[in-house]
């Protein structure tokens, strides 16, 4: 018997009978007693939602939710976006990772074996164990062995890392599906940031012509001695101010196309390339019944949330076979000679087999410190899905309120610009007529444009609110068409799944 810091080995001179009675009878010595969680994941329906998220017989967005906008160019942005993109290559990457761990914990599960070859050449000595002729002389040996081992796996030690290890790659293959609905969700966000500068430029490319439309009426009013200088260069002013508002406009569309190049995970050239965007309203918002608990399933980063939980339970599974004995049955058979001409005789073989039993008895509170960090592991990711369940129903929701109230908006802003319109169109008749000051035709005009922006702001806030919506909802993931739904109603709590009775 051979006794080891925290491991006690039990060698092939004792019978298997008398080996795991000698384990089973130290076992106990280094338990698990008072560490525990009573954690949980929460239930949408413990959050009150049915106010802020009320039944609308709405549907839950598609994956082909960019086309409801009515331009064809950006749903072919998002596919490029999303088929060679560096952003979508790491997540993927990622993924294979994660299979490669979990293939790994698989092989656990099965037989190992292997085999060798060795030769070595060597000169014994005279006066050691070998006498002369062979002490002396040079000699070689052969050895050809072939071994096997199996873990017999009795408290599930292996079968919850490799539960462990499937659910992670669950958790990367999650996180992809969150990184793509991000991503789409950004090009068309930029896309739609695009579209408010090409509209913005049109209104100050119009304001410009207005600029010197009063140019050319200062111009008369001078002349007919109605003006003085003092207007003339007040109207030269406005026109260069306009044309500065022009250019900046021009700048940020050219900046606002490098970063869709970048989105599309090309050079700042092809957002060069892209096409002014002809962006419409988009489908009538109306929110999907049963909301909040099918919220979890067509969410990634809560689908996400939900396998590291499940992967932190087995994580403390596995924890918790460590305090238990392990089992390992082992074999080798092969043949060992000096020189060649016996290696291959009956008499040159060596066979050995029995059975190895690992079983901690002290260690210092190692193996209680490790289970106590699986249980803050599992703690911190039932907290992670509940504040990721909660974020999400107040993202839909204020994405929902943020709508309602820029429709509400969008009417009144409506009525301020063509009042702002008529004003600015009666005070430009009443200037031309000699009845009104520059001044006021020019306050007139800047409570136009002002309404005139609000408007088109409001537009493109709203379009941007339905897509931030529409990514809120799940962008059209749903985890049972990807193989990621859960399994059952909520990974099972470690505490109530023990793998074995301490």
């Amino acid at each position: 018997m051979k006794l080891k810091p925290s491991v006690l080995r039990i060698g092939s001179w004792a019978t298997p009978l008398a080996t795991a009675a000698a384990a089973l009878a130290l076992a106990g010595c280094v338990n698990y007693a008072g560490i525990k969680s009573d954690k949980h994941i929460a239930a949408p329906s413990s959050y009150e939602a049915s106010e802020s998220l009320p039944t609308e017989g709405g549907k839950w967005p598609s994956l082909d939710w960019s086309e409801q906008f009515g331009d064809p160019q950006l749903p072919q942005l998002i596919d490029e976006a999303l088929k060679d993109n560096p952003t979508i290559d790491e997540a993927r990457a990622r993924i294979d990772k994660a299979a490669a761990f979990a293939g790994s914990a698989k092989s656990a599960l099965y037989p190992n074996v292997s085999g060798s070859y060795s030769w070595s050449r060597e000169i014994e000595s005279d006066n050691a164990l070998f006498p002369p002729p062979q002490g002396g002389s040079w000699e070689s040996e052969n050895t050809l062995l072939t071994s096997a081992s199996f873990d017999l796996d009795l408290w599930g030690k292996n079968r919850a890392r490799l539960q462990q290890a499937t659910s992670e790659q669950k958790v990367e293959e999650a996180d992809m599906e969150e990184v793509r609905i991000s991503l789409a969700a950004s090009v068309a966000g930029t896309y739609n940031q695009l579209a408010r500068l090409y509209v913005l430029r049109d209104i100050a490319q119009r304001e410009l012509s207005n600029r010197e439309q009063i140019e050319r009426i200062t111009n008369g009013r001078v002349g007919a001695g109605l003006d003085t200088n003092v207007e003339k260069q007040t109207a030269i002013g406005d026109i260069a101010t306009q044309r500065t508002s022009v250019s900046n406009l021009d700048g940020q569309i050219t900046t606002v196309r490098y970063e869709l190049g970048a989105l599309l995970g090309a050079g700042p050239d092809r957002g060069l390339q892209i096409a002014v965007p002809s962006l419409g309203k988009g489908d009538v918002v109306a929110l999907p019944d049963n909301l909040p608990a099918d919220l979890v399933s067509r969410r990634p980063d809560i689908v996400a949330a939900f396998w590291r939980v499940d992967a932190a339970t087995h994580g403390v599974k596995e924890a918790k076979a460590e305090f238990f004995p392990d089992i390992n049955l082992s074999a080798a058979a092969g043949l060992d000679a000096f020189g060649w001409g016996r290696l291959l005789t009956a008499s040159s073989r060596q066979i050995a087999a029995g059975p190895a039993i690992h079983l901690p008895i002290f260690d210092a509170g190692a193996l209680r410190s490790q289970l106590k960090g699986r249980y803050a592991d599992f703690d911190l990711d039932v907290a992670n899905y509940n504040k990721t369940l909660i974020d999400a129903l107040s993202d839909v929701a204020t994405q929902v309120s943020l709508i309602h109230s820029t429709d509400k908006q969008q009417v009144d802003a409506q009525q301020a610009l063509d009042a702002q319109t008529k004003a600015y169109r009666l005070a430009v008749v009443r200037y031309s007529s000699g009845l009104n000051e520059q001044l006021q035709v020019l306050n007139a005009d800047d409570n136009r444009l002002a309404a005139e922006q609000a408007v088109a702001n409001l537009d493109m806030d709203r379009r941007n609110q339905q897509i931030a919506l529409i990514k809120a909802l799940g962008g059209g993931f749903d985890s049972e068409k990807s193989n990621l739904a859960a399994t059952t109603d909520a990974p099972a709590s470690p505490h109530h799944a023990d793998t074995a009775s301490n």
